[in-house]
């Protein structure tokens, strides 16, 4: 990606082990999330199902979320860990892996 390019702070997720009431599950991945809709600063809390097959990274380590135009020039020469995929309708997602801490990048349809 170039880095001239300003990234857009979209989120900080947080992985807990604790159901906090009101979360969101996403069947698909076997994670609840809660929080962002309602924090200013975009703090969302993420629990993972023991099952989930996302990468251990992702559910041990908070991540950074950015909004990027366009997320296979975001990811392009990144040691990306989790695939461009869409977990919500209109949002295209995935995860690299820089400097040890998980980022995601988030692209969504405007």
């Amino acid at each position: 990606m170039n880095m001239k390019r300003k990234l857009k702070y979209h989120h900080l997720g947080i992985p807990t082990d604790k159901p906090i009431p009101g979360e969101i599950y996403l069947s698909d991945y076997k994670v609840h999330h809660y929080g962002y809709e309602k924090s200013e600063y975009g703090i969302e809390w993420m629990r993972y199902e023991k099952d989930c097959k996302l990468p251990e990274i992702v559910k041990t380590l908070p991540h950074v979320a950015f909004e990027v135009d366009d997320i296979y020039e975001a990811i392009k020469g990144k040691h990306v860990i989790i695939e461009p995929n869409s977990p919500s309708e209109g949002n295209l997602v995935a995860f690299i892996e820089e400097n040890g801490a998980p980022i995601e990048f988030i692209q969504t349809k405007k």
